[in-house]
């Protein structure tokens, strides 16, 4: 059975991950209070029903005081020896409070600040949420992503085969636009050549192939991803013994379009074809 919790900061995206996961055939549920985790956990498991056995729950702030028992509950889960995994949706608190008040929905922790701001609440959403995100298998932060960006990251997540025992997901961003969140590991491209100073070069991206061919024309490009496939190829196989479900590798360049775009599809291509489960997300490619 697999059996997913969607959890997270409210406005990140968690109804939107819900949707991804039912249009790919996930049995859905929202806002099930933690304390019913287990419950419902046994009747998917126990249920002679095929739907029950992909199953996505949301778990969130909307439960009220009940959800400050969702750590405790995650733990027993484990102990107990259910096989489930959780995404966490986050973002940074500045695009969450720009979403609320183009929303004008209520914050859920409305309540337990009385007289007190959605800043506040927003705020205090976070500082509970920091236990839950710990024990996450995969972080999404949505805060430059798209509705349709989202969707893809969420179904290259959990379609394939789940017994993958991990998955690479390699991200081109550029640093103008602020750092992933969610990532593991970030490299910094931006000391390889510019194409944005060829005239020509400046309105392609690094998914054309003169842009490529622009960055590895260069001693220090090959010498570069010599070195950081090196260490991927090391590392890899140290997070797989760890047990992680997924590494998010980030490569930032100053705009996102050119050489990181570029690095982060050689290095996907690479462990493709080591035949390693991974997916590519170019976050900024269409950002002036």
């Amino acid at each position: 059975m697999e059996f997913i919790i969607i959890t997270g900061l409210s406005g990140a995206g968690k109804t939107n991950a819900l949707h991804a996961m039912e249009d790919i055939g996930y049995y859905c549920v929202d806002n099930l209070p933690p304390l019913l985790l287990d419950t419902f956990y046994d009747l998917c498991e126990n249920s002679a029903d095929t739907r029950m056995k992909k199953v996505a729950v949301v778990a969130d702030a909307r439960s009220g005081n009940m959800f400050t028992e969702i750590a405790n509950v995650i733990n027993r889960a484990k102990l107990a020896g259910h096989s489930f995994k959780i995404l966490f949706l986050d973002a940074k608190l500045d695009t969450l409070l720009i979403r609320y008040k183009e929303t004008r929905r209520k914050h859920p922790l409305s309540y337990e600040l009385k007289g007190g701001t959605v800043e506040d609440a927003v705020a205090l959403e976070a500082q509970l949420m920091q236990e839950v995100k710990a024990m996450a298998d995969y972080v999404i932060d949505t805060t430059y992503m798209t509705l349709k960006q989202l969707k893809e990251r969420v179904v290259s997540l959990f379609t394939g085969d789940q017994g993958d025992s991990l998955q690479l997901t390699f991200v081109s961003f550029g640093f103008k636009y602020g750092i992933p969140l969610e990532a593991d590991l970030i490299f910094d491209v931006r000391c390889l050549p510019n194409p944005f100073y060829i005239k020509e070069l400046r309105p392609l991206t690094g998914l054309d192939e003169s842009v490529r061919e622009y960055i590895l024309q260069f001693d220090e490009t090959s010498e570069f991803m010599k070195r950081l496939t090196d260490f991927l190829d090391y590392s890899v196989p140290l997070y797989k013994a760890e047990g992680k479900s997924e590494v998010v590798i980030a490569i930032g360049c100053t705009g996102g379009k050119h050489r990181s775009v570029t690095v982060a599809r050689l290095l996907y291509t690479h462990f493709t074809e080591q035949l390693q489960k991974s997916t590519i997300h170019h976050r900024d490619i269409g950002k002036s």
